[in-house]
């Protein structure tokens, strides 16, 4: 998997579930992750730093960025 070219994530290396507040790493995506469905239900944000997604509320997901923050 990769990062995405286009809307909503602008090739950004990290995309935010706004639903479920967990960040995924798009450079070390996993199957689990499930990428194309958080974009399809139109819950993708993009992030280029982890910084920001972290003050902007959002958690580490296991399957890509190994631990969570919880």
């Amino acid at each position: 998997m990769a990062r995405r070219p286009g809307a909503p994530l602008n090739i950004a290396r990290y995309c935010g579930n706004a639903e479920t507040k967990e960040i995924h790493d798009l450079d070390n995506e996993q199957a689990p992750c499930q990428i194309d469905e958080i974009i399809l239900s139109g819950h993708a944000v993009p992030f280029n730093d982890l910084d920001e997604a972290r003050r902007a509320g959002y958690n580490k997901i296991h399957y890509c960025m190994h631990g969570s923050d919880q």
